[in-house]
């Protein structure tokens, strides 16, 4: 049987330093935004995430989208 993917709500996750263990290695923690609609572009994304970055206390060190989908039996 044929397999369709339907698309689901996105994340947009933003990864931020929050310091540095005990080796002196930087330590990160990912901020994710969730039910971002699907259809949303990368650029927009991308902006949204940069600004958020700004308000954050922790300096940004990525912007990623996950997309989530759904596979179905047609």
């Amino acid at each position: 049987m044929a397999v369709s993917k339907v698309p689901g709500n996105s994340v947009l996750r933003l990864e931020v330093e929050v310091g540095v263990n005990t080796s002196g290695n930087p330590v990160y923690r990912n901020r994710s935004l969730n039910n971002v609609k699907p259809t949303a572009s990368d650029q927009d994304l991308y902006d949204v995430g940069a600004a958020l970055a700004d308000l954050q206390e922790y300096p940004l060190n990525g912007i990623s989208r996950v997309d989530g989908a759904q596979l179905i039996e047609i």
